[in-house]
């Protein structure tokens, strides 16, 4: 049983995904700080930075936002044609030139939110970009034939000099389903370009936080039923799934955190070392660079040889990070500490308990050999944002 949770705590929109009752991912949103990645503007350049290759633009939100030159320059497609040289910024932009423009990642600290001219609309089975000339099917879609349908079909219906990424979701699902996908993609981009500007800088398109975000992305997981809190979530999510065109059971509660049990595994989330079945533990430590995490094999002793009992307390935190990782929505570079073993299939067999548990994340995980030092790197991009901190 798979069941979305979505309510208030703390003027904040709290979103929970529960498999057979036990918490698997958690996202947050400030109902007066709304994540605005994914938003479109039509922005004003200020100031340009010649030497960095780099410029701040008004979006008329809080702090000016950021563009590098790379995010202005027309993407090719690398399997086809020649990497294209990056011009110098200013001749690129020029202060004061309006800019439409897509916010890529959020404000960070000091630092604005970071742009692309590069434009993506998500829906549900395509990520449609008007201005790529390209098309690409999701890494996670293995089988060569599919791959090949999808993009014949895509191939089909999108406009020419447009492209598109084709979502993992969209696989098995017929011609006509995607038709209607992209064909709504291209509209709802028709309706962006001829939206009204009365002034400069304005926000044109609304991704419409984590809410729909998360919908869109768990509506063909075998999502069971969405469970709201308030009758003004309920309109909100029966437009989102009426605007994906698909239907799921969405019910109220308004004891939703009693219900299910939330509240005690929310509060877990609050430190930084977890206990595992067998008395050992783990702790997790976030720097500014990356984020470390610690194997301890706490209480357990085991009753074989020092090298077994190594392996197994490393085998059920392997299991139990790569939970963490996307429970807590981990990313960026990630180095775990599991205890010393010193046999090569020991190591083998960690690292494949990483990758199988790893396969259950909506993210892509990106796990590496031990380094000689034992040490197990993985990367890992967001889902959203929007997280306690």
């Amino acid at each position: 049983m798979k069941e979305l949770i979505v309510f208030n705590s703390n003027n904040k929109k709290v979103i929970a995904l529960l498999e057979n009752e036990e918490l698997v991912e958690k996202y947050e949103e400030d109902e007066k700080n709304k994540s605005i990645e994914g938003n479109i503007y039509v922005g004003k350049v200020q100031n340009v930075l010649t030497g960095l290759q780099s410029a701040f633009v008004n979006i008329g939100e809080k702090k000016a936002a950021f563009i590098h030159a790379k995010d202005i320059l027309p993407k090719v497609d690398i399997t086809k044609e020649p990497i294209q040289k990056e011009k110098p910024i200013n001749e690129l932009i020029k202060p004061g030139d309006p800019i439409i423009v897509e916010v890529k990642r959020e404000a960070i600290d000091k630092k604005g939110p970071r742009l692309s001219t590069h434009i993506s609309l998500s829906s549900r089975f395509i990520v449609f970009m008007p201005n790529a000339n390209f098309i690409t099917v999701s890494q996670k879609i293995e089988d060569e034939g599919e791959k090949e349908r999808l993009k014949n079909i895509a191939k089909k219906y999108l406009p020419e000099g447009t492209g598109a990424i084709i979502r993992t979701v969209a696989e098995k699902h017929s011609e006509k389903e995607l038709k209607e996908d992209i064909l709504k993609s291209i509209e709802n981009w028709k309706r962006i370009k001829e939206k009204n500007i009365t002034q400069i800088p304005q926000k044109i398109y609304d991704k419409g936080g984590i809410i729909k975000k998360t919908i869109i992305d768990l509506v063909d997981s075998n999502l069971d039923k969405i469970i709201l809190q308030s009758e003004e979530d309920v309109k909100l999510v029966k437009d989102i799934l009426s605007e994906i065109g698909t239907d799921i059971k969405v019910e109220i509660d308004s004891e939703i955190l009693e219900k299910y049990s939330l509240e005690k595994q929310l509060k877990a989330l609050k430190t930084n070392k977890i206990w595992l079945k067998s008395g050992a533990f783990i702790t997790i430590d976030k720097t500014e660079a990356l984020v470390a995490i610690d194997v301890n094999s706490g209480k357990f002793i085991g009753k074989k040889n020092v090298e077994e009992t190594v392996t197994a307390v490393n085998l059920e935190a392997a299991k139990e990070i790569s939970k963490q990782i996307r429970l807590r929505d981990i990313s960026g570079i990630i180095i775990i500490d599991f205890i010393d073993m010193y046999e090569d299939k020991n190591k083998e067999a960690v690292i494949n308990e990483v990758i199988k548990n790893s396969k259950k994340d909506r993210s892509k995980v990106q796990v590496e050999e031990f380094t000689k030092l034992n040490l197990m790197e993985l990367t890992r991009k967001h889902i959203n944002s929007k997280k306690e901190e």
